[in-house]
């Protein structure tokens, strides 16, 4: 079975619960969406095998290695606070990025510079990022659709759904503090991956378009940007949590941008496929 229609399947418990809200249908839709996982993890496990390099190069690696680190951390975050309504925000992100990846080809001529040593620190780093950004995203929306609903004074399907306004900002703010620590490493790794590709893949022709110009580089920066100012504005600033809340998505939006259009149209030093 593919695995965007398993993720699909989980996306159908979800909402299944969050209709009913019945503790086996929970724990059923747990089940489905960790037995997505399992399938996950064994194909990219073989993908590694094969290649003899994590699955994190190429659009189509990158991609499904993503999709694969925003589900484990979902399930974590699931797992030590017992709340799943936010399962049916997630799941449906994981099977639409999933099937648009589920045709790609995995590249099997990857330049030597990345099996170096910074690779996995700067790809890595950069993916898990990326996930805890996509799950401040979720929580960013789930708080203002029950905001929306304290405000018109009319509580409803949210209101006894979801966790409260309180736990919904602490949740994204903790997302958005490990996903920009998580960026900066990886940003710096990737510096310190250039450093080396420059000496050991200098007639490569990707390494001298490694640039602050190149657009997939440009949106990392960017991202760092409105993630770090996010940051700042909350402590120093007194940024209200609804602004937080749409500062998430909006950064999430331009990682969105990074990972698919640009990924796959317009990058120019990153396109290892």
């Amino acid at each position: 079975m593919p695995l965007a229609l398993l993720y699909l399947l989980a996306f159908s418990a979800y909402v299944w619960h969050f209709a009913t809200r019945h503790p086996l249908i929970g724990r059923a839709a747990t089940a489905t969406l960790l037995g997505a996982v399992l399938v996950h993890t064994f194909q990219l496990g073989m993908y590694t095998m094969e290649l003899g390099l994590p699955p994190m190069a190429g659009s189509a690696g990158a991609i499904s290695t993503f999709v694969w680190m925003l589900a484990v951390a979902y399930l974590s975050i699931e797992v030590t606070t017992e709340e799943r309504a936010i399962g049916v925000f997630v799941t449906p992100l994981l099977a639409v990025l999933q099937a648009l990846v589920s045709r790609g080809t995995m590249p099997t001529d990857i330049p030597a510079y990345f099996a170096g040593p910074f690779v996995a620190l700067h790809v890595g780093a950069l993916l898990f990022a990326y996930a805890s950004f996509a799950l401040a995203c979720v929580i960013g929306i789930t708080y203002m659709l029950l905001f929306r609903e304290l405000k018109t004074r009319t509580p409803g399907v949210f209101f006894q759904r979801l966790p409260s306004l309180q736990v919904l900002d602490q949740m994204n703010m903790r997302a958005v503090t490990i996903g920009w620590v998580l960026l900066t490493i990886g940003l710096a790794g990737g510096a310190l991956w250039l450093r080396d590709a420059g000496v050991q893949s200098a007639n490569d022709p990707r390494v001298p378009m490694m640039t602050a110009t190149d657009p997939k580089i440009l949106l990392a920066a960017l991202t760092w940007a409105i993630y770090g100012l996010q940051l700042a504005f909350r402590r120093w600033a007194s940024l209200t949590p609804r602004r937080a809340a749409w500062l998430s998505t909006l950064g999430f939006i331009v990682v969105l941008l990074n990972f698919l259009p640009v990924a796959y149209f317009f990058a120019r030093s990153h396109n290892f496929a």
